[in-house]
């Protein structure tokens, strides 16, 4: 492992760059943390280390037993673990370090003294925790995507040489249209206050929200408290111009940086959709159900035919792989060049688009032609079309099909068949598949990545070629038919065990 890349060290700025230094790493337990930590031991076999900020849980309170269990037993470690156990297992121990610690928490909970010797042993910090719930409860979602960033900030402020890289999303666009460049975002809705370094002030807006949080509190509790929780983050996000709270918040947290570290070195990463992996660290290689897959197994599952989409709208969705190299391109850039604001857009809508009508008819062909090859997704050949129409056509339909249903379905109950009742619940599924991702097959903009491309030309190469982020290359028929449809049902869908994998020396430390 450790010489796959060095005798090309000389000519790599990535190489170069990162060699003996020392990077902070939020959000490993997550689907892109644990892409950008495998390819940072892989790729760069002489970094100086990787220190992992992890939050201790009932199972495994300390940071280093849940490294152990939950992140370094994953199936994206499989092609380094085949390569060279003992290999990767010298380099967990020697060089990933685990700190229990809270990124919500002042000096993320740690000891006054721990924190500054923390503060000046790390060059560089990637966050990339996140809550991604797009209809998650304001106060959560404002903690977690925004207020949270005051401790990175805190943490920036011992240490002025330490770059700050911040894994955002093409969404903090919210509602805006046309032509969506690398550049602050302005909010489609209310005014918010811009200041003249180009920033939006939020603190007062904060404060508002806030209030509003304490009022809801104040006259709720319990699961009414969540739902009133979630509604409230909705109502506030639709006001300033977005359609969820994830992206609401995700924007606040941009703002929240721009000022607290102005003039400092700050890079801001937006991916679009991130899907399975194109080729690293193995083809279709994902975790989870993400966005576009939602809607996929609805479809696999024949619970959803219908679904409000705008059939020539740009999707834009890209491969893990490509968004983990573009934060290490963007990580070695920080810590070569002057310290300044740098803006990426991780996506591949302007470069290599697919429509929503092109991805949903390899969806379909793939599934009447090869179903059997996908027998965790598919339980059967899909008999049904699956139709996008317009958001109005689709509330018209579903809204009028679904009140003589319920009638039916109550008569059928009662006469012991439930034929009807299957369909009202496959209504109900479409219906909250469009109330979370309807924004997001509806687009009316596309996402321009201009400067991430004229970065991976000034890195040369061979940084090209060992950390890719062209979406060019991308075949979307192969992708989506073979690549992606394979990693859904070989990762997210069939459970996984590696506890076989693991070495004698792992089992100790776990023990």
């Amino acid at each position: 492992m450790a010489d796959q890349h060095q005798t090309s060290a000389s000519s790599s700025t990535v190489l170069e760059q990162l060699r003996g230094k020392h990077v902070l790493v939020t959000g490993t337990t997550g689907f892109l943390g644990k892409v950008v930590l495998e390819k940072l031991i892989r790729a760069v076999p002489d970094i100086g280390g990787i220190h992992l900020l992890i939050r201790g849980n009932k199972r495994h309170p300390n940071a280093r037993d849940r490294f152990v269990h939950e992140i370094a037993t994953s199936s994206v470690f499989e092609h380094l673990r085949k390569e060279d156990n003992d290999a990767f297992e010298t380099f967990l121990e020697e060089r990933v370090h685990c700190i229990t610690g809270e990124v919500t928490q002042p000096r993320f909970g740690l000891p006054a003294e721990r924190f500054t010797a923390l503060a000046n042993r790390v060059d560089a910090f990637i966050n990339s925790a996140a809550s991604v719930n797009f209809r998650e409860e304001l106060d959560k979602a404002l903690t977690i995507n925004t207020l949270c960033l005051n401790n990175v900030v805190q943490l920036a402020r011992l240490n002025r040489k330490m770059a700050v890289i911040q894994v955002s999303t093409c969404y903090v666009n919210g509602k805006n249209s046309g032509q969506v460049t690398e550049s602050t975002i302005k909010p489609a809705g209310e005014d918010i206050p811009r200041s003249n370094a180009g920033y939006y002030e939020i603190e007062e807006l904060v404060r508002l929200l806030d209030d509003k949080i304490a009022d809801v509190r104040s006259r709720y509790s319990g699961k009414v408290l969540e739902k009133k929780l979630v509604d409230l983050g909705i109502q506030e996000a639709n006001r300033y111009g977005w359609s969820d709270t994830y992206t609401f918040t995700k924007w606040l947290g941009e703002q929240l940086l721009m000022k607290a570290l102005d003039e400092r070195a700050l890079t801001i990463v937006r991916p679009s959709i991130i899907e399975s992996a194109l080729e690293e660290p193995a083809p279709g290689w994902i975790e989870g159900v993400k966005v576009a897959d939602a809607i996929i197994l609805a479809y696999a599952r024949e619970k959803v035919t219908l679904f409000p989409g705008k059939r020539s709208g740009v999707i834009d969705v890209i491969p893990v792989d490509m968004v983990a190299n573009a934060i290490i391109l963007s990580l070695a850039e920080a810590l070569a060049e002057t310290a300044q604001r740098r803006i990426y857009q991780c996506c591949s809508g302007s470069s290599n688009p697919i429509t929503l009508g092109e991805f949903i008819d390899h969806l379909m062909a793939e599934s009447r032609s090869n179903h059997a090859a996908y027998d965790q997704l598919f339980y059967r050949r899909p008999t049904k079309p699956f139709i996008a129409v317009n958001r109005k056509l689709f509330d018209v339909v579903v809204g009028g099909m679904r009140i003589p249903l319920s009638v039916t379905g109550q008569v059928m109950k009662l006469l012991g068949q439930n034929r009807e009742l299957k369909m009202l619940r496959n209504l109900d599924t479409s219906r909250s598949l469009a109330t979370i991702f309807g924004f997001y097959t509806a687009p009316d903009y596309i996402f321009r990545n201009d400067a991430l491309q004229a970065l991976a030309s000034r890195m040369g190469e061979l940084d090209r070629m060992l950390f890719p982020v062209d979406a060019r290359q991308i075949d979307w028929a192969v992708y989506l038919r073979k690549i992606h449809l394979a990693g859904l049902n070989q990762y997210a869908l069939t459970e996984r065990k590696l506890s076989s994998l693991r070495s004698a020396k792992t089992r100790q430390k776990a023990a």
